[in-house]
């Protein structure tokens, strides 16, 4: 709870847990909810794990990023991210994070999260503020190198890498498969060259079948080993 609470106000995490108001999911379920705590843990060690290794680490969830301070939205009850990004800050006073959120929607709930609780030491790119149309694909590979520019003081970055972006996706639509493919490695190949440890988790992908969204993420855990490989 304590950790859930740098990110959320009490009042919010203790309706959720008593049913009180739906999860992010708009339910009522005694079972999302216990999966809650794995969820945003899961992004946790994967970074404890990735600052000791000083690597990449994968933490197959979401980051949750429409979780916003005081509730819920789009699937998303509590702020992986800012709950990561803030429990590391907790344990090892001075660290800086990096969010790299390259999921095709805003991360509206992460900037919420930053505006009430003002962390110093948090920087937070989401392309969905400005990259949504296919036409824009080639600028955005090319800003890669600028949002990890941004990202050079920082100790550890978490990184979105959402399913979505992909041309064919119903709820995003601007990337190619090998658009895809080009924006993990830049993301993991950049960070390895500055010296910057990373966690990422998977984040949206709404296409069917599954296996069309499966196969986006395990190109990103290619693109993962390819950079981080001895």
């Amino acid at each position: 709870l304590a950790d859930f609470e740098r990110a959320h106000t009490r009042t919010y995490i203790d309706d959720v847990f008593a049913l009180r108001v739906p999860n992010g999911f708009g339910t009522f379920s005694k079972e999302v909810n216990a999966s809650l705590p794995y969820t945003s843990g899961a992004l946790l060690t994967a970074a404890r794990w990735a600052l000791a290794a000083k690597t990449a680490v994968a933490a197959p969830v979401s980051g949750f990023h429409h979780a916003g301070h005081r509730m819920g939205a789009d699937f998303c009850t509590f702020n992986g991210l800012m709950v990561a990004a803030l429990a590391l800050q907790a344990e090892r006073p001075g660290l800086r994070v990096g969010i790299l959120d390259y999921d095709y929607h805003y991360g509206d709930g992460t900037e919420d999260i930053i505006e009430k609780k003002d962390p110093p030491g948090v920087v937070h790119v989401s392309a969905g503020e400005h990259w949504t149309r296919p036409e824009q694909a080639e600028d955005f590979l090319k800003a890669i190198s600028t949002h990890l520019d941004a990202m050079t003081d920082c100790d550890v970055v978490l990184y979105q890498a959402g399913a979505d972006p992909h041309i064919d996706d119903p709820l995003g639509g601007f990337l190619t498969t090998t658009q895809m493919a080009q924006r993990d490695w830049r993301v993991f190949n950049g960070l390895r060259e500055r010296g910057i440890p990373v966690a990422w988790v998977l984040a949206g992908g709404y296409q069917t079948p599954l296996s069309k969204v499966v196969d986006l993420h395990v190109n990103t855990m290619r693109a993962a080993l390819a950079a981080h490989s001895p």
